[in-house]
């Protein structure tokens, strides 16, 4: 969806319209289930995550700057919303380590079954990159998910996270070299 159309549903939606609402949650509930799921690694909290997102963007719409990106300010409330309820679960880095031993479970069994190993080999790879993702610290794991599962500029993720350019930089920068330490 372009800015302009991005424009025009906001401008129709404040003057009442609450079904063109609808056109941004469709346009943008993947990427922001997608961030949730790869921030939490939990399918539940993740559609949860993002119903909360479109709900508290409806009733902050109106703050919404018409010359900035909806996208980006969309994010931005999904990735706040996000780091509230990590630390509501007690530290990210606990929730991260609890879903890296239920992953790492499901692919001893996964091992068992009887699958090709080629297709085993890949599947493991996957399941060990979630775990080490989730193990990182959380600012890392948003720079790392931004950058690479979402495929967003640095400059988008500095707005995103609300930080310099350089950070963004840096954060993608060690959360890589974390991720290549655990997964070596």
């Amino acid at each position: 969806m372009d800015h302009d159309q991005e424009k025009e549903i906001v401008a129709s939606v404040l003057k009442g319209d609450r079904q063109a609402y609808a056109l941004l949650v469709e346009a943008y509930k993947a990427p922001v289930f997608n961030l949730a799921y790869r921030m939490t690694g939990s399918l539940p909290e993740a559609e949860d995550l993002a119903q909360e997102t479109f709900i508290r963007a409806y009733e902050n719409l109106w703050r919404w700057r018409p010359d900035r990106s909806f996208f980006i300010w969309l994010y931005t409330i999904s990735l706040n919303g996000i780091r509230n309820h990590l630390k509501k679960k007690r530290g990210s880095e606990t929730r991260g380590a609890d879903w890296a031993e239920e992953i790492e479970r499901e692919s001893a069994e996964a091992r068992a079954a009887d699958q090709p190993e080629g297709i085993l080999l890949e599947d493991e790879k996957q399941r060990r990159l979630q775990v080490c993702l989730l193990r990182l610290p959380a600012d890392l794991r948003e720079a790392v998910v931004l950058r690479f599962y979402d495929d967003r500029s640095f400059e988008e993720i500095a707005r995103i996270c609300g930080i310099s350019l350089s950070s963004a930089k840096m954060r993608v920068y060690r959360g890589l070299e974390k991720l290549k330490g655990m997964m070596e």
